[in-house]
């Protein structure tokens, strides 16, 4: 668990506390106190999403470069390579991309998986593409053992007019991430990209 999720964690459950504190109040008919506590609760919170945001607008779109690790604690995943591919699914206008991930666990114990984690191909016009279920493999939520690399080959169809193709790691924009403080799905926040180059055939 990083800093970031430790702070929200802290903050919920100080939250959970202060929301029973302010129950309780209210039941012993002490209505100027609860109304001071739960004051301070959203005051809390206000600064913390204010601090969000603000970090948020602040960052810049970041670029990894391909075969450059991205990491999740210690789970951490690298674009190898590209290719273009024929394929009955594409249709006029449409193209098959076959990625290629490596997904390293340097934990040397325990073994990991990032269930909720998936990709997406955006292009210069800001066009998302999403992979084809059911195409890849292994896919990017396998638990992959301690010490150890998994290659999974995501597909997507994109359009053959798209270009500057970039592939963006995303656990979309869900909690708790949409509240993690510099995580790259809160809210508001500039997504972190590979850029793909020009498909091998």
């Amino acid at each position: 668990m990083g800093w970031a999720e430790l702070l929200l964690l802290v903050l919920v459950g100080w939250t959970i506390v202060g929301a029973f504190g302010v129950a309780a109040s209210y039941r012993r008919g002490e209505q100027t106190k609860a109304g001071r506590h739960l004051a301070w609760i959203g005051g809390v919170w206000v600064l913390y999403l204010v601090t969000l945001l603000g970090i948020s607008v602040a960052a810049a779109p970041r670029s990894i470069k391909p075969a450059q690790e991205q990491c999740f604690h210690s789970l951490c995943f690298a674009v190898l390579d590209v290719k273009s591919m024929p394929g009955y699914l594409a249709g006029p206008g449409e193209h098959l991309l076959r990625l290629s991930i490596r997904m390293t666990n340097h934990s040397r114990k325990d073994p990991k998986g990032d269930s909720h984690l998936t990709a997406y191909l955006v292009d210069s016009r800001n066009r998302h593409w999403d992979e084809i279920p059911g195409l890849e493999g292994i896919r990017l939520s396998t638990t992959v053992p301690a010490d150890k690399s998994l290659i999974s080959t995501p597909v997507f169809k994109v359009a053959s007019d798209a270009k500057d193709l970039r592939l963006v790691f995303t656990h979309g924009r869900r909690l708790p991430y949409l509240l993690l403080l510099g995580d790259r799905d809160s809210l508001l926040h500039p997504p972190t990209f590979v850029p793909l180059g020009v498909p091998n055939e």
